[in-house]
């Protein structure tokens, strides 16, 4: 994929951006026009954008040297993001800072010249199917329509925001092509488990996740590598014969397919081997070999590294089942900022074909807008699979079990306090976003934030329309 161009050595981000300013927080107003779309379980307040602050205009970055295309098969050309912002500004002086809430300006997206191609499509309305493909696309008209998934009811009183049904026609492309790489690329699951890939409806989860996605192709990096990471949580933890015993080294081998031993040459082709050796070793291979076709190096490694943390938030739950300890609440949401979502939003960008700068994505205002988010739809997963989770053998962690084991209070109770936390945590996130979208107006990151905050919007309707995995507790 084209690189938006290159990251100054300095962070672009403003200081403030790491601390929040004093002035943002007490001048917080109670602006009922706040936010663009409809939420559902109530809105917080969110800090508006001081009136007299102006940002000015960035300089055109150099043009970057075409890189050599990446091995294996190449994804289609996407515009650079850059590209589109380098045209010179008509007049050179500052621009001010939009007036009303930041989180409306993060919903609306940047305007001004240069900033037509960061736009997409409102949530209220379906992205419209291209009259013709892309360079190298595969024409998508040509699809037959999927059929619509369940309706499903949300959880009441959850915070979420509706969306549009995810786009049919994609759809039902992403799911002939998952289905092809996971049997015959892969051979991820026996016959007698089809019903159950069929039923996960991983191509409407990535669809209503990744709205923005150029091509079919870039939808299939992210939908690889969600059922990769669910097979290796099946087969290693959970359902189809997971275990706690010995999960560190299981774990260990399957993350060497995400980042590669570098070892004697007497033992390499032992490692090599081990690759094709099971299924989750096999679909992490696959899934990481096409991800880096469609990434950058920075892209790459950050995935890696969010991944290590997945596995780390594994590891502490087994060793909790191995002692058949209960954490404490606060200890359970530690664990859950581990064993959650977050790989599957920080890649927004590598789907959307750009990037975010690696200094900018590190930048602390940022990690703690991507943490809020991960722990928020990780908490929604913890409620809407809650009754699968109490027909499972044995104690299941999740939160309201937690509540109420460590509180004392009935299921019910423990359940409606749980959905009190989600909103809390949702409230957070977009809180913080608004925040850091405030304090940096740079097109790349309220990008990057809008594509984060239409992955939590994805992952809940997923959940909710999910029928054949989920439903509700009767505690209404």
């Amino acid at each position: 994929m084209p690189e938006p161009g290159l990251s100054p050595l300095q962070s672009s981000l403003p200081s403030a951006a790491a601390h929040f300013g004093a002035h943002v927080l007490a001048h917080a107003v109670n602006d009922p026009a706040a936010g663009a779309g409809a939420a559902v379980g109530g809105r917080p307040t969110v800090p508006a954008a001081p009136a007299t602050a102006t940002v000015p205009e960035p300089p055109a970055p150099e043009p970057p040297a075409p890189a050599p295309p990446p091995a294996g098969r190449p994804l289609p050309s996407v515009p650079s993001l850059v590209t589109s912002l380098a045209a010179p500004p008509a007049e050179p002086e500052a621009a001010p800072v939009a007036h009303g809430s930041a989180l409306e300006r993060i919903i609306r997206g940047p305007s001004g010249i240069g900033t037509e191609s960061l736009h997409f499509a409102p949530r209220e309305v379906p992205a419209a199917v291209p009259s013709g493909p892309a360079p190298g696309a595969v024409p998508e008209t040509a699809v037959p329509e999927a059929e619509p998934p369940a309706a499903g009811r949300p959880i009441p009183g959850l915070y979420h925001h509706p969306i549009a049904t995810p786009d049919p026609v994609r759809v039902a492309e992403v799911s002939r092509r998952i289905k092809e790489w996971a049997v015959e690329e892969c051979s991820l699951y026996p016959p007698e488990w089809e019903d159950q890939f069929d039923g996960f409806s991983v191509a409407s989860y990535m669809v209503g996740c990744h709205p923005d996605a150029p091509t079919i192709d870039h939808l299939m990096i992210a939908t690889r590598l969600m059922v990769a990471e669910n097979v290796v949580d099946d087969c290693y933890c959970e359902d189809h014969g997971g275990s706690p015993v010995g999960l560190g080294g299981r774990l260990l081998m399957a993350h060497t397919a995400l980042d590669p031993v570098h070892t004697a040459a007497e033992y390499a082709p032992g490692w090599t081997e081990s690759l094709r050796s099971d299924a989750p070793r096999r679909a992490y291979d696959s899934a990481m070999q096409y991800f880096r076709q469609g990434a950058t190096p920075s892209q790459a490694d950050r995935f890696r590294h969010d991944m290590a943390r997945l596995h780390l938030g594994y590891l502490a739950e087994a060793a909790w089942a191995e002692t058949n300890y209960v954490p404490e609440v606060w200890e359970y949401l530690a664990m859950r900022q581990f064993n959650n979502f977050r790989p599957c939003p920080t890649i927004t960008d590598t789907i959307g074909g750009y990037e975010l700068p690696a200094d900018l994505h590190a930048q602390p205002a940022m990690q703690r807008v991507i943490a809020l988010a991960g722990n928020a739809t990780t908490i929604a997963n913890d409620l809407y699979s809650y009754t699968k989770e109490l027909d499972s053998p044995g104690l299941h962690l999740n939160l309201p079990v937690v509540i109420s084991e460590r509180e004392g209070v009935s299921h019910r109770e423990a359940y409606l306090k749980a959905v009190e936390i989600h909103n809390e945590l949702m409230h957070e996130f977009e809180a913080a976003a608004a925040e850091l979208a405030a304090a940096c107006p740079d097109p790349r990151v309220l990008r990057f934030l809008k594509g984060v905050a239409v992955w939590v919007d994805g992952n809940h309707h997923w959940h909710m329309t999910n029928t054949y995995r989920y439903s509700l507790p009767d505690f209404w």
